[in-house]
């Protein structure tokens, strides 16, 4: 009975991580060494990342009556989780970029805005871009046409102060006469 209740703030914890994430993604982290597993936290945490290791059985508990219970099947061996409760993409985002330079990091599966996704899908979300990649992207692309037709707008007004536009206003008179 003691043990059970030694557990259950753990078990909490973890619940109120994925209470409200917008994406929890599971990972094996077995054979990282100490350094890389310390590299991977500095990242997680300036991203604003939860990065957490818990007991399998406590996860499981835990992810129960939740979006997450979809990952309960791949409880095994030693498992890490990472949770955004702001950035959908970043888990995803950092953990395949960090595998990419340490292999021995595997990621497992993630629920991302409510949707389960096998290795494989969470690959994908790794690969879209963040929320404010996206936006200066757009902003940047939207400021182009506007560049270019204000850069249009001066070239006429510089045109009209070196006399062409008056040339121009007296051939419209003779066109229609």
């Amino acid at each position: 009975m003691a043990k059970v209740e030694l557990k259950q703030p753990i078990v909490q914890e973890i619940s109120d991580y994925i209470k409200d994430a917008q994406s929890v993604v599971l990972v094996d982290y077995r054979g990282l060494t100490v350094e890389e597993d310390t590299q991977l936290r500095k990242q997680m945490r300036e991203a604003g990342v939860v990065y957490k290791v818990y007991k399998n059985t406590l996860m499981n508990f835990a992810f129960k009556g939740t979006d997450c219970e979809s990952m309960s099947s791949l409880l095994e061996g030693p498992n890490a989780i990472a949770v955004s409760k702001d950035d959908a993409t970043a888990p995803a985002r950092i953990l395949a970029k960090f595998a990419k330079t340490v292999p021995a990091l595997e990621l497992k599966a993630g629920v991302v805005e409510g949707t389960f996704y096998d290795t494989d899908g969470i690959k994908v979300i790794a690969s879209i871009p963040s929320r404010e990649e996206l936006l200066s992207k757009f902003l940047g692309s939207i400021q182009s046409p506007i560049t270019n037709f204000a850069r249009v707008l001066n070239q006429i007004a510089e045109q009209g102060e070196g006399g062409q536009t008056g040339e121009a206003a007296e051939a419209a008179p003779a066109a229609e006469a």
